[in-house]
């Protein structure tokens, strides 16, 4: 069966991009100097105008109109002949401290006042948030993403470059992917629309783009003579930026994820800072559903969780394959119960989030990129353990004995010699082994499960079960 589905990306210098670099260009300069900065700015944008709104909390001073001018001048706006420009646009600010009802939840979660967590960060929000991961690129990203990402990065940089001197700075680009039983296949179409200058002549720039940023940018076998581009379908685009449409912070969450592959829970991340889950959370979950391909346990997965405001636990955590794992779903969510810490607190800790990282990930994606400051992307696939070696505790714990031996044979890993065939689980200490036909849970003492563990080559980290112990 084939199918079509289609991803878009926009440039650094789109209205609502300049209001997320702004946002998050402010949200740094704080950090850098208070890391426990609160913040939730937003920014709108519109001909000759910048107003930026919103909560901050903060011991930092910081000059906010001068940070938005020289983001605003770095993406390229820099001529009055553009209609918005760094040095002329007007910029005004309207910015008050986090409301006290909502700073008394995140300060103390819920948990500490009721002494049951020592932890007293709680989150800034109820909602949920969703992670996603696949094996279609080396990034662990849909493909359709993927490329609309790559030719705005590309079109912005023969812009600033001085390879396509005409180009100005807004512009985005959509691509739509063929899939066939799953798998990408080819692309069937690329939309590219560019802001330019008056003179541009529309044939040269058709021909700029297709090869001089569309190619560069998708791998040749991917392209046939079946692909379709529309290059500036209007005819025109001189006139772009806040200077056409008014911009706002937070408006391209899906340019900012997986371009619609996956699931997204509504928050928006620029200008946010990590006690607010609708970013950190969402960080998280990224790093949790990549780290889970990258060991091989599923082909795609997606994670959601949830939260409710002033409460540091996640109300919910879910797991979803569609189908593609290797191993079982459960076992997958008990390695993230037992793993990860997902209050605000243990994600901030973990991935570093109050340190001045965000504002390269406003512009072009905040995931399926290597930069150093993404530490989100950095999964460790080892935490997960081999798939076969699980999948031998999976067998081993079923009573599957034969499958489980066969295994063991083509990973070269010496058949237990237990007399019973058995799953372990370090911390209860029980086993589940049939004895006369029936099932039958044993203790075993720590230094029996250190051994199975070492004879399996992992650690075996289950859950105890409910079952009693006979």
């Amino acid at each position: 069966m084939r199918t079509l589905f289609t991803s878009e990306s926009v440039t650094e210098g789109h209205p609502d991009k300049i209001c997320d670099q702004i946002s998050d260009g402010i949200l740094d300069a704080l950090l850098a100097i208070d890391p426990n900065s609160r913040c939730a700015c937003e920014t709108t944008a519109e001909p000759g105008a910048v107003h930026i709104m919103g909560e901050i909390t903060t011991a930092a001073t910081v000059n906010y109109i001068e940070i938005a001018r020289r983001i605003i001048r770095e993406i390229g706006y820099t001529k009055p002949e553009y209609g918005f420009d760094a040095d002329t646009c007007e910029i005004s600010c309207s910015l008050h401290t986090q409301s006290a009802d909502i700073a008394q939840g995140v300060d103390m979660a819920l948990e500490a006042k009721e002494a049951i967590d020592t932890d007293g960060l709680g989150a800034g929000d109820q909602g949920m948030m969703f992670g996603f991961a696949c094996d279609e690129t080396p990034e662990r990203m849909p493909l359709p993403i993927t490329l609309a990402h790559r030719i705005t990065r590309r079109l912005a940089a023969v812009r600033k470059n001085g390879e396509l001197s005409y180009l100005r700075p807004d512009g985005k680009a959509q691509v739509t992917v063929e899939y066939e039983n799953g798998k990408p296949v080819r692309v069937n179409t690329v939309v590219l629309s560019t802001q330019h200058d008056e003179d541009a002549d529309p044939l040269t720039l058709r021909r700029d783009m297709i090869e001089r940023v569309i190619k560069p940018c998708i791998p040749a076998e991917m392209l046939d003579a079946e692909t379709k581009y529309y290059i500036n379908p209007t005819g025109r685009f001189v006139l772009g930026g806040p200077a056409a449409d008014t911009g706002l912070t937070g408006r391209k969450i899906i340019v900012d994820t997986y371009g619609g592959y996956a699931r997204h829970g509504g928050g928006a991340f620029s200008g946010k800072d990590a006690t607010k889950v609708d970013r950190s959370a969402a960080y998280m979950a990224r790093n949790i559903a990549k780290t889970i391909v990258e060991a091989g346990a599923a082909h795609r997965c997606e994670i959601q969780l949830s939260y409710a405001i002033g409460v540091a636990r996640p109300v919910s955590i879910y797991v979803e394959t569609a189908g593609t794992n290797t191993i079982p779903e459960a076992e997958i969510f008990r390695w993230i119960e037992r793993n990860y810490d997902l209050r605000p607190a243990g994600i901030i800790k973990k991935l570093g989030l109050r340190a001045p990282v965000f504002a390269k990930t406003a512009a072009y994606g905040h995931f399926g990129r290597d930069d150093a400051e993404f530490s989100w992307e950095k999964s460790d696939p080892k935490a997960l353990g081999d798939p076969n070696r699980l999948r031998i505790v999976e067998l081993l714990w079923a009573g599957d004995e034969q499958c489980a031996c066969n295994l063991l044979a083509e990973l070269e890993i010496s058949q237990p010699t237990l007399s019973h065939h058995m799953a372990a689980l370090r911390d209860a200490g029980i086993v589940r082994a049939r004895k006369d036909g029936r099932w039958m849970h044993y203790r075993l003492d720590h230094d029996v499960l250190d051994a199975i563990a070492a004879l399996l080559g992992q650690s075996i980290a289950y859950r105890a079960w409910e079952d009693p112990v006979e």
